[in-house]
């Protein structure tokens, strides 16, 4: 026998202790320390012969497997009144598949998959209780997502309907999931750990979930009860340095290749808002404070909304550029910033990304879009919040705003 064919029986024994000895440990009646193992070596055996003969052994091994387990449960459901789960049973078809997967396939997604089955048989309680804290709206969101990314994504068409070539349903769509991925983490993370999750955690996952929204909802508590207006400039001012993180996410994503040229400025801005926040943070570090509920990101009205504004920016931006030339981008920077800076940033990344712009005006025109949507989240917090939140969020927006602004005229243009 080969030395390969030693190492696929050696490593086939292995995992299959290791999930009989999780199953051990969990009392199963099914399968155990020793089952486990024999499966997985059957499967093996099954693939050696499968490949030396015929596929069909394969094929014979599983049924074999399979009617065991049948035969087990039959004589257990006679002798127990509880019901019967199927964990067990399937981790033990899939683990005779994994062994005969050994011999054909690679030995790393093997050693991955066990890991996972492991995880999953291990960790029952835990996802239980998981799943347990989902309500129907949070399924809903969950299923939203599957419609927005597995089921509308794939059917899209691949191609550009205007002269621009800006355009593309799918690569629009794309941007759509990309966002509501990143706002429903944050949603989930905060309905996990619950409203009361920190002043210093209220404004990072506002800033994950809507720098915006998160402005408003604080604006208006603080207006409410004014005891809390420190409190809200600071989760105000971190949900808008976490939303800078968030856009250096997207730059990454969408445009690799240009991301070291981005990094530096945007991160110049981004340190200023750190200073800020920590020190705003050492002042109200021991203050508590609720994070008001937030609202599913998945709805689909609000990604149909966010694709017409990704791909109208896109177009407009690509006809400003053709007509009146780069410096007019910066407009549609000021005005875009002030609705959507996800849709801004996404376009810019993309223009760049296909050298239609520079790095030195694309990272300027985001830095541009970022300041404005500060000016307009500044003025809700005026408009709806007291006058004292007002006047922080203001002087603080203020500070931002300048240091942006110089970063744009003083920062190298070569990347």
């Amino acid at each position: 026998m080969q030395n390969d064919q030693w190492l696929i029986l050696l490593l086939s024994l292995g995992l299959g202790l290791l999930v009989g000895m999780q199953r051990q440990s969990a009392n199963s009646k099914t399968a155990g320390i020793r089952t486990f193992p024999l499966i997985t070596l059957t499967g093996t055996i099954c693939g050696f012969l499968a490949k030396e003969f015929d596929g069909w052994i394969l094929a014979v091994g599983f049924i074999a497997i399979a009617s065991l387990l049948v035969v087990a449960n039959v004589i257990r459901a006679k002798e127990e009144r509880d019901g019967i789960g199927i964990t067990t049973e399937m981790a033990a078809l899939l683990m005779y598949a994994i062994g005969a997967y050994l011999v054909f396939g690679e030995k790393i997604i093997a050693i991955v998959i066990t890991g996972v089955v492991t995880v999953l048989l291990h960790f029952k309680t835990t996802l239980h209780g998981w799943v347990g804290k989902f309500g129907q709206d949070d399924l809903k969101a969950i299923m939203q997502f599957v419609l927005i990314s597995m089921i509308i994504l794939p059917v899209l068409p691949d191609a550009t309907y205007d002269r621009y070539e800006a355009l593309n349903p799918k690569d629009i769509w794309l941007m759509v999931v990309l966002i509501v991925g990143i706002s429903l983490i944050g949603y989930f993370i905060y309905k996990f750990i619950g409203s009361k999750a920190g002043v210093f955690l209220g404004g990072i996952l506002g800033g994950l979930i809507s720098s915006t929204a998160t402005t408003i909802s604080y604006s208006r508590m603080a207006r409410k009860a004014e005891a809390i207006t420190k409190i809200a400039a600071f989760v105000i001012l971190t949900a808008s340095a976490v939303s800078l993180v968030r856009v250096m996410v997207e730059i990454s994503v969408v445009a690799p290749s240009s991301f070291k040229a981005f990094v530096f400025p945007l991160g110049a801005e981004l340190l200023v808002m750190i200073v800020l926040v920590f020190v705003l943070f050492f002042r109200n570090r021991k203050e508590k404070t609720e994070m008001p509920a937030q609202t599913n990101p998945a709805e689909l009205k609000g990604a149909l909304i966010f694709a017409l504004l990704y791909g109208g920016i896109s177009f407009i931006s690509a006809l400003v550029k053709d007509n009146f030339g780069n410096e007019a981008l910066y407009f549609v920077s000021i005005v875009s910033g002030l609705t959507d800076l996800d849709a801004i940033t996404l376009s810019t990344a993309k223009m760049t990304e296909e050298k239609n712009i520079e790095t030195s005006l694309g990272w300027r025109l985001i830095l541009v879009a970022t300041l404005s949507n500060l000016v307009f989240k500044g003025g809700m917090a005026m408009a709806m919040g007291n006058k004292q939140l007002g006047k922080v969020v203001g002087s603080l927006f203020a500070i931002l705003i300048i240091s942006g602004v110089l970063i744009i005229i003083f920062w190298p243009s070569q990347p």
